[in-house]
């Protein structure tokens, strides 16, 4: 296209400029891609960031990779995609009220946790204990789009998004307002929906949280998510960092602790847990004598990294399903049945 053509991307710009916070990270300063690629007529570069992480492989896996249940057997508790989700609608809510970008907020949302390994945070500890101490899922998300999606060639996202990704959690900050936001969404997100799970579940009730967290910050799913949302607009509206106001993150860390005490560690939602870790330091086992039976980018990479690394990636990039058919497949010898045996 002619450089001296007005494109729909031109007036994206235009309009970020004239209604965005002073504050907020505009779309035309990005550092750019770490490979050329000519731009979009019609889409700003974080908005294609956003097309090219919903159409990449490993996101469409996050449907099929635990959040807090294994495999449930129900049909409405939350899995990494939906929690992908979630948080992506809330760091839209903030940044629209903040006046921040949020085709940016939005698009490091929904890579966030693209390097999850299955059953959750139990796999991301057999990573830590079989491959480096160091592992941890928001690394393997950036090592994601930019090292494995694409058979190895990355996603080839902006600077600002990859920033987002890696730094959603840890120690730490992210370099924009809009990264900082995504670390508030992720908390809010799943500090709230896993309540909302568990008590379907029947590990939890409403009453279990203790009366002076409900009181200040809802009795309802929907009311506490409201309280926490404005608590960062209400402390984040006129400051040059993003946060909550001191009683609502006091009582949000508090009714988080509640969770680790009462869900996330020892309960019924953890019973499999154990075998989960089991099954994969199984396959990391075998698949680390026998790395020629991995496939694709993780039998590719074997020519430029270590075998362990080769593996954390492959096992990383399991959905729970797939990791316990490959379980059984390799493990779990089958039935002998004549043809003509009834």
């Amino acid at each position: 296209m002619d450089d001296n053509v007005r494109t729909i991307r031109d007036i994206f710009y235009e309009r970020e400029e004239r209604s965005l916070s002073a504050r907020a990270f505009l779309t035309r300063n990005t550092r750019g891609r770490e490979f050329y690629c000519e731009p979009c007529c019609n889409r700003t570069e974080f908005q294609r960031d956003r097309d090219r992480i919903i159409h990449s492989k490993s996101f469409r896996r996050l449907m099929h990779k635990t959040q807090v249940f294994l495999l449930p057997a129900g049909e409405h508790y939350r899995t990494r995609l939906t929690h992908t989700l979630e948080v992506a609608q809330i760091a839209r809510i903030i940044a629209r009220a903040l006046m921040l970008n949020e085709d940016l907020c939005e698009a490091g949302a929904l890579g966030h946790d693209l390097g999850h390994t299955p059953f959750g945070h139990a796999g991301e500890r057999v990573m830590q204990k079989c491959f480096s101490e160091d592992f941890t899922h928001y690394k393997q998300s950036l090592r994601v789009v930019e090292k494995l999606e694409n058979d190895g060639d990355g996603l080839n996202l902006t600077w600002e998004v990859r920033d987002a990704i890696v730094n959603h959690t840890g120690d730490n900050t992210a370099a924009t307002l809009e990264g900082a936001v995504m670390r508030f969404a992720d908390r809010i997100a799943y500090i709230n929906h896993d309540i909302d799970d568990a008590c379907r579940a029947g590990i939890l009730s409403v009453s279990d949280i203790p009366k002076p967290l409900r009181d200040i910050l809802g009795e309802t799913h929907s009311g506490r998510i409201n309280t926490m949302v404005t608590s960062v607009i209400e402390a984040s509206f006129d400051s040059d960092r993003i946060s909550m106001t001191p009683e609502i993150s006091e009582a949000t860390d508090e009714l988080r602790a509640f969770l680790f005490e009462n869900v996330y560690v020892n309960s019924a939602a953890k019973k499999e847990e154990k075998k989960a870790m089991l099954l994969l330091e199984s396959l990391f086992e075998y698949f680390t004598a026998n790395p020629d039976r991995m496939h694709g980018i993780y039998l590719a990479e074997l020519e430029y990294e270590s075998v362990e690394r080769c593996v954390c990636d492959f096992i990383s990039s399991m959905t729970d399903r797939y990791a316990i058919n490959l379980y059984k497949e390799i493990f779990i010898p089958s039935i002998w049945q004549t043809p003509n045996e009834i």
